[in-house]
């Protein structure tokens, strides 16, 4: 699982900033949302353009240099307000008690490029540019790699780790995760299979989905095929289609038909239930999208309760969701943006007792991370 990761001057992050993921002395919720010793998650709240979704890029970024496109868009992900060309970042992970420590510097430009990882505090891959050395293989030196490509990415492809347990679980850990941004249904999806919504009924069919609403009382269900049909309404065709039935009711609906939420509720249970299951890194942009509050804490306290091996990466504009019945303080991130680019602040940091009211104490300014708009 992700202990913590740094980054320094990316997009609007500056300065040099650490996320962290690791738990602090509060034993509020220390069941359901910790595992050995780390958080199961982090929400980032703030106000619009402050760099809430900057703060999941840096881990997204990770993935998709790892697992989907090979070629570095370097130039995306610099900061722009900075006359330093080289970005930083760094990720520190525990897999099954060892320490993970894998870190990138590159310029803008792409003319260099460095990565550093260790395990157990042991280096076992360093890269300065074209040139590296490894004691992941037989072959102890690389020259003529590539600027434009992670290292660690070629070895992985080539060798799987072979002989290297720790890696293999590492790698298995970040590989079956998945990002969403809801607002905009745009995912990426690593090795993880059956995560979009038509494949997954296609696989697995409703069953999983409609246990879900019955046990949380949803008072609906869905259904999948050409045909469905109720007293009044029915629907025939040669393409599969997904229809949702409310209880009482049971007249077909078209997904297409219903609510943003509702739709936005779909399209998302696949992955959830996948990382809940499975493990992995769940990163969810505009996790607030259509649904209602209670849906939310309903979500997240499932994805607390019953994940062992899975962390969630979150942004949201709700500020109900800032309560310690819901969330520890040290769960809780402010995004400010002001004049050296973005910074956060951990609500852990000012010490709230785990009794105070964390909504009201974010909304009085006590954290930051409010806008500032005239009345």
């Amino acid at each position: 699982m992700l202990k913590y990761y740094e980054v320094e001057n990316f997009r609007s992050f500056k300065n040099k900033t650490t996320f962290s993921l690791e738990k602090t002395n509060y034993k509020v919720l220390e069941e359901t949302n910790t595992a050995r010793g780390l958080l199961k998650g982090v929400l980032f709240v703030g106000a619009n353009a402050s760099g809430k979704s900057g703060a999941l890029l840096p881990v997204k970024l990770l993935l998709d240099m790892l697992f989907g496109k090979a070629e570095i868009p370097f130039e995306m992900y610099h900061c722009l307000f900075s006359m330093n060309p080289a970005v930083s970042m760094r990720f520190v992970f525990d897999i099954k008690g060892s320490e993970i420590d894998y870190s990138i510097k590159y310029h803008n430009d792409g003319s260099a490029i460095h990565e550093l990882l260790k395990v157990d505090g042991e280096t076992v891959l360093e890269r300065e540019n074209s040139y590296a050395k490894v004691s992941l293989t037989d072959q102890k030196e690389y020259t003529d790699i590539q600027l434009n490509t992670l290292f660690l990415r070629e070895i992985y492809f080539n060798t799987r780790f072979r002989g290297h347990q720790v890696l293999q679980e590492w790698f298995s850990f970040l590989s079956a995760s998945i990002y969403l941004d809801l607002y905009t249904r745009r995912a990426s999806v690593y090795q993880a299979s059956g995560i979009e919504l038509r494949k997954y009924l296609e696989e697995k069919g409703t069953d999983e989905i409609n246990q879900f609403f019955e046990e949380y009382n949803f008072g609906q269900r869905v259904e999948y095929g050409m045909t469905s049909t109720g007293k009044v309404a029915a629907f025939f065709g040669e393409d599969k289609h997904i229809f949702m039935k409310r209880n009482g009711i049971n007249e077909p609906i078209l997904l297409e038909m219903e609510s943003t939420g509702t739709q936005n509720l779909l399209n998302l249970l696949p992955a959830f239930f996948h990382c809940t299951h499975k493990g992995g890194l769940l990163i969810l942009d505009e996790f607030s999208s259509g649904f209602h509050n209670d849906l939310e804490k309903l979500l997240i306290r499932y994805f607390m309760k019953y994940s062992t091996n899975a962390q969630m990466l979150f942004v949201t504009h709700s500020t109900n969701l800032l309560s310690s019945s819901i969330l520890r303080p040290d769960q809780l991130y402010t995004v400010e943006f002001g004049e050296e680019g973005s910074r956060i602040k951990r609500f852990s940091d000012e010490k709230p007792r785990e009794a105070q009211n964390m909504e009201k104490m974010y909304l009085g300014g006590v954290f930051g991370g409010l806008p500032r708009y005239e009345n």
